[in-house]
């Protein structure tokens, strides 16, 4: 490893001639001859030490993880699936994609009538792929950010073809959608990134940088490459929470630190575009920051979420063998059920299922979202408030 430096390395520039490479039949501006790329360092080997205070903000930060993913030990998938949603909703937001909780569960259900809502979900399923290869294999591949992109981005309208694929054209940040030429940022050129993510990668599969220092400088260099056409936020915050599960801080749970950044949106990208002169410390301790409010705030949503179960039990005090009784730990593991799956998961006629469904709306515990007769969905009411309620505290907290 090269000697420890309190610096980073700032990023380059080069001269490129404007190739007016567009997608999708886009106007290109002509009047444009050449544009100035930035070029990332190559920072594999490269070692950063942080000022005290960022690496006293990182380790109370990865306390407040570890006893958050210990609070989450043992419990349902549907815990960790409901974390996942929580951050990917944050993490398209900042992307300035949103929809409602009930919107996003219809969604969820196969509702594709809120295009918004179904980018969430897609950056839902992209955030648990990554997550879960990198963890299985303790390491990151390209394969793996690949996959990812392909989940996030295979069914968006006009994305849809360079989903899966790094990008072979010039992409810029802010501007307009036919020229860079007001762009506050424009990566490097499609012939340097594939070379700049295999560099990233050997970064990402290092286990001697401290764990949050390596999620924040790894994210700040993938938004730096812009390996992808489009989606790089969501698979670049994807990023930080496969950073922690491969790092064994975060088993069993995403913390859902995306919400932090959203309360800070400005700061965010500030800290990237500092990032870029060579100081990585105001990243960092953001990071920190939201890490830390997330994780703390996490642990309530936990407590909450878990109690669930006995809490409608001892409401309801199911007859054994009901459907009621069958139904409440189906919806505690699937939260958004349609009638037939509501049907199949109780084990009961339709008629008893139906009667079941009635209960358990009445009590308050379930609602009906799609507003039709037929091909009707339940979700649990309180997991749906629970989604905004925990983005809310953790934007409090970060205030």
């Amino acid at each position: 490893m090269s000697e420890l430096k309190a610096a980073w390395p700032p990023h380059q520039s080069e001269v490129l001639p404007w190739r007016q490479q567009m997608r999708g039949g886009t106007r290109a501006d002509r009047t444009l001859s050449s544009v100035e790329a930035s070029i990332p360092p190559f920072i594999a080997e490269l070692e950063f030490v942080p000022p005290i205070g960022s690496l006293l903000l990182s380790e109370s930060a990865l306390l407040a993880i570890a006893h958050a993913d210990t609070d989450a030990e043992g419990h349902s998938a549907a815990l960790s699936r409901f974390m996942m949603r929580t951050e990917s909703v944050a993490s398209s937001k900042i992307e300035r994609i949103s929809a409602s909780a009930a919107d996003y569960a219809r969604a969820l259900a196969g509702n594709r009538s809120n295009s918004s809502a179904t980018s969430m979900v897609a950056a839902s399923t992209a955030l648990h792929r990554l997550v879960s290869d990198v963890g299985e294999r303790a390491a990151f591949t390209l394969d793996d950010l690949l996959a990812a992109h392909r989940a996030l981005m295979q069914d968006d309208p006009v994305e849809a073809d360079y989903a899966g694929r790094l990008r072979d054209m010039q992409n810029w940040i802010g501007g307009s959608d036919h020229s860079p030429r007001d762009a506050f940022y424009v990566p490097p050129a499609p012939e340097r990134v594939a070379g700049l993510m295999d560099d990233l990668l050997d970064f990402l599969n290092r286990d001697d940088v401290p764990v949050l220092v390596q999620a924040a400088i790894g994210h700040a260099q993938f938004e730096s490459i812009h390996a992808f056409t489009d989606g790089n936020g969501r698979i670049g915050r994807a990023l930080v929470s496969a950073v922690l599960r491969r790092r064994g801080v975060a088993r069993n749970a995403v913390i859902p630190l995306a919400s932090g950044l959203l309360a800070k949106r400005d700061d965010y990208f500030s800290a990237l575009t500092i990032y870029r002169t060579g100081d990585p410390s105001p990243l960092l301790d953001l990071f920190a920051r939201s890490a830390r409010a997330a994780a703390e705030c996490s642990r309530v949503t936990i407590e909450r979420i878990t109690a669930i179960p006995g809490e409608w039990t001892r409401e309801l005090h199911p007859r054994a063998g009901s459907a009621v009784e069958a139904l409440i730990p189906a919806f505690y593991d699937h939260p958004v059920m349609a009638a037939t799956e509501i049907e199949q998961r109780s084990g009961a006629s339709a008629q008893q299922t139906y009667r079941a469904i009635t209960q358990l709306e009445q009590a308050g515990f379930i609602q009906e979202i799609t507003r039709r007769r037929r091909d009707r969905v339940w979700v649990v009411s309180d997991l749906l408030a629970e989604l905004d309620d925990l983005d809310r505290r953790i934007r409090r907290a970060m205030s």
